[in-house]
Parts: C-alpha cells; structure tokens; sequence
C-alpha cells in the first residue's frame, strides 16, 4: 500500500458570489466550514496544508489550534492556492480538497485516501455516486511540477484529462456539492 497523502484544503477564495458574506464562515452543524474541512482532513492525514488569503483573520482565528500547516496566498486564484500548497508537501502524493464542499466529510476523505493507497494510477478522482467527476482529486508526486506551474482560476483541470485516471465514488452527490452563493446555501439547507 501506498502512503497516505498530503492534503491541501483550498480556503483563499474571495466569496465573491456570497454578496458580502463568507461562505467558508457559514456554520455547518454549529461549526464554521473552513473548520470543518480542515478537521475532516486532520482526521486522515498527518500532513495538512491550507491555503488562506494573505492577511486573513477570520479564517486563520478559526485554525489555531489545529495541527494544519497555514499558508498565506496573495493571489485569490485558485492556481496560486495550489501552487503555495505543493510548494509545502513534503509526503509523495497530495490530495486537494475544496473547502466549499460541505459534504466532504472524514468518511469521505477516508474514502479518497484508501482508494489512492489501493491504486495505482498517478491521479486519482472522486466522483459522485453516478459516476459524474467531481471533488477531492489526489496528485502523485510526477504531477507536482506541473501543478507549480498552473496560473488562472481554473485549478487542476487540465491535469484531469489525461488517461488513466483512477476513480472513486463517493455517496449520493457529496463530491459534487460546493457551495457558492445565499441561494445555494439556502437550498441546500432546506434539502437535509
């Protein structure tokens, strides 16, 4: 079996469709979702990075007393939270999670690592329970240059069309399910 992976929790997004509100302050079960990402992730991983805006405090306040490794990012694109997280990973693999996904939970995680530990492809991807790709995907270390070199807000998303990816399904819709907007908060939390 492989060694479990790194996991980096992209948390430096501005909310800028939450019209004034954070959506990784929004409570989940009485717990801040920035929290309970980056508590999810402890839970299965020895090495946690999590990339925060540059001068944040809300976010950090929330992380303190966390083993997580806390990386400012200046930029708020989604490339240049990955490219600070793998500048960090010192383990051969690194599995990055959204921290938006209210529904990526220890189990799922869990879910993620074991499935990386048992393959033996070099990207791994959950996908929901249809089969539909989606979210947290897990880079070995060959494809740690590449992420370094990603610009834009588009992420990973030109890594994934390579062939032979690995998959695993993950419950009903949760690796699917981010949360973006008032609307999308609202409905979401009328569905449960």
């Amino acid at each position: 079996m492989r060694p479990i992976p790194a996991i980096l929790v992209l948390a430096a997004g501005a909310s800028s469709r939450m019209r004034g509100a954070d959506k990784l302050l929004e409570e989940v079960d009485g717990t801040p979702l920035v929290l309970r990402a980056v508590r999810a992730a402890c839970a299965v991983s020895p090495e946690v990075i999590v990339a925060l805006p540059a001068g944040d405090t809300q976010r950090r306040a929330w992380l303190g007393d966390t083993p997580a490794r806390l990386v400012d990012v200046v930029d708020r694109a989604m490339s240049a939270s990955i490219r600070a997280g793998v500048a960090e990973v010192t383990a051969g693999a690194l599995l990055i999670h959204l921290a938006d996904m209210p529904e990526i939970d220890p189990v799922a995680l869990q879910a993620v690592v074991d499935a990386w530990r048992g393959c033996d492809a070099s990207i791994l991807r959950a996908t929901a329970a249809d089969g539909t790709p989606g979210q947290p995907v897990v880079f070995g270390r060959d494809h740690f240059a590449a992420l370094a070199r990603l610009t834009g807000d588009r992420g990973a998303r030109a890594l994934l069309t390579e062939a032979g990816i690995a998959t695993v399904a993950l419950p009903g819709r949760a690796a699917l399910t981010d949360l973006d907007t008032p609307e999308d908060w609202a409905d979401w939390r009328a569905s449960r």
